[in-house]
């Protein structure tokens, strides 16, 4: 019989209610903290299923390489986890895929940095091309502010030698986040902050936001060039009117979509659909 493992490294709201999801469903799960972990000692083998949930992308897309070279399915796969850890390549692949999104630009030396400052005008936003909760983002008002952060980049590692250069939305408060499973489209609320950051690990507050079909339509194309079986879709509205993706996530956290204010248990349909996939009877459409 196969096993179904949560793997975690911090009990953050979410695995809490994934575990109390699973327990009320009946779902035999294993809980598994791997904040002192050691391969080859982690658990799971060929037909087991995996809910990879580690706070860290790297060691999420880590343990998920692991897992799947032992045939255990993993939630998401580390393809589309390597995918959407990285900015650039998301972004890459939107515009292969030609879904709207903020003009961007990517540079490899501050002089370069320079160069794509002047095709995307100011203000504009310098991302590191991995990281969440809007951590370590800059807009940059001006050649003066670019020179300091490039340079400070600059002298900060390989892992931010390559520029990610994002032209500056007017947000007008606000964006939507959207949570897609298995293809289909479970929740989208809108997040308010007077902040130009408006993750809600930073204090942007929730509230409910209607799915419309042209909401929904984006969301199926970005399904179909991501792929995965849990996304979070961070969508801008253009000033022109519709809607733009800023950023796909593959190892959301839920904890604002799920429950009271959306009335989906994320939760429960998620467990619901990790443990489907060991019997085969789940899986994205895309």
């Amino acid at each position: 019989m196969a096993h179904f493992f949560i793997f975690y490294t911090r009990l953050r709201t979410e695995e809490k209610l994934l575990f109390r999801a699973a327990e009320d469903k009946g779902i035999p799960f294993s809980a598994v903290n791997l904040s002192d972990g050691l391969w080859p000692n982690v658990p799971g083998e060929s037909g087991d299923v995996a809910l990879c949930r580690c706070v860290s992308q790297t060691q999420n897309s880590a343990l998920a390489v692991l897992l799947e070279a032992r045939g255990v399915l993993t939630v998401n796969s580390s393809g589309v986890m390597g995918l959407c850890a990285d900015k650039i390549v998301t972004a890459a692949k939107l515009s292969a895929a030609g879904i709207p999104q903020p003009e961007y630009a990517v540079a490899f030396s501050p002089e370069g940095a320079a160069e794509g400052a002047e095709r995307l005008g100011y203000p504009l936003v310098i991302k590191p091309a991995t990281g969440s909760w809007g951590r370590l983002l800059a807009k940059v008002n001006d050649r003066d502010a670019l020179e300091a952060v490039a340079e400070h980049k600059a002298h900060m590692g390989a892992a931010h030698s390559v520029l990610f250069m994002q032209q500056y939305v007017e947000k007008k408060g606000f964006d939507l986040r959207a949570t897609l499973l298995g293809g289909e489209v479970l929740t989208v609320i809108k997040r308010c902050s007077d902040h130009w950051i408006t993750n809600t690990a930073r204090g942007a507050t929730p509230g409910k936001y209607p799915l419309s079909p042209e909401i929904r339509a984006l969301l199926d194309r970005v399904q179909n060039a991501i792929g995965g079986e849990v996304l979070a879709v961070d969508l801008f509205e253009k000033p022109e009117g519709g809607w733009m993706v800023n950023e796909v996530n593959g190892q959301p956290e839920f904890r604002s979509s799920d429950g009271e204010l959306t009335g989906v248990d994320i939760a429960g349909r998620l467990v619901e659909h990790v443990w489907s996939l060991a019997s085969g009877t789940g899986g994205t459409k895309g």
